[in-house]
């Protein structure tokens, strides 16, 4: 394999520039991955959160999602109750997301439990979706084994039919099955490039009860890249 080798051009991160807890600089981080990829267009998905669990046998696994909850309480994602990532959940609620950008030579990287989120929380973020979304939530037997895609197009069709778009944000119920979960954060990660690989990694390690707005929960610490 030949090796493509390049040296990280990043801004890097001082202790002068982050603050007393974690959450700003999470919403700062995710804001400037925004504006990049509506900018340059060199940032896709911006809120894409690959989440790292393990079943019960201990095997791990890793996907990619994509953050739709951002709140002082934890980062969070949407997806079907009965999915891999769930049945992992439930056998052991441990969890690691990381949000990559590489052409900003930035990664944010948390680590903690799975709590689910609120029934109230989900209902109304499914109501906001494209309406092609939310039947598809209740097309997707999500992570167990499909014949082919045409099984898949004709369950799609059904369920258009048993929902259509009516333009309402209640055309489509939200499934018992479809919620999603936030990551109860005992470290959060601030890695940024630099030259040489003497990168900067600023982590705060939970020390109280708190969100992650509250200063008194949290303590910073620098680490070896």
């Amino acid at each position: 394999m030949t090796e493509v080798r390049i040296d990280y051009d990043g801004e890097g991160l001082d202790e002068s520039q982050v603050p007393p807890a974690p959450y700003d600089l999470v919403r700062q981080w995710v804001g400037d991955a925004r504006r990049r990829q509506d900018a340059s267009g060199d940032v896709p998905e911006p809120e894409a959160i690959s989440i790292a669990t393990a079943n019960a046998q201990h095997a791990p696994h890793v996907r990619t999602v994509l953050m739709r909850y951002l709140e002082t309480d934890g980062p969070g994602f949407y997806t079907n109750l009965e999915s891999a990532k769930a049945s992992d959940l439930a056998a052991n609620p441990q969890v690691a997301g990381a949000l990559t950008w590489p052409m900003m030579f930035r990664a944010i990287r948390f680590t903690g439990t799975a709590r689910e989120l609120p029934r109230d929380v989900v209902r109304t973020y499914f109501d906001s979706r494209p309406w092609g979304s939310r039947v598809g939530a209740w097309v997707s037997k999500q992570s167990r084994p499909l014949d082919s895609r045409a099984e898949l197009e004709a369950a799609n069709a059904e369920m258009a039919a048993r929902y259509p778009d009516t333009g309402s944000p209640d055309d489509v119920p939200l499934p018992d099955f479809w919620g999603g979960y936030r990551i109860d954060c005992d470290e959060i990660e601030f890695w940024a490039g630099r030259h040489s690989r003497l990168h900067d990694r600023l982590v705060f390690v939970r020390t109280a009860e708190g969100n992650l707005d509250d200063p008194s929960a949290w303590r910073l610490e620098r680490r070896w890249p």
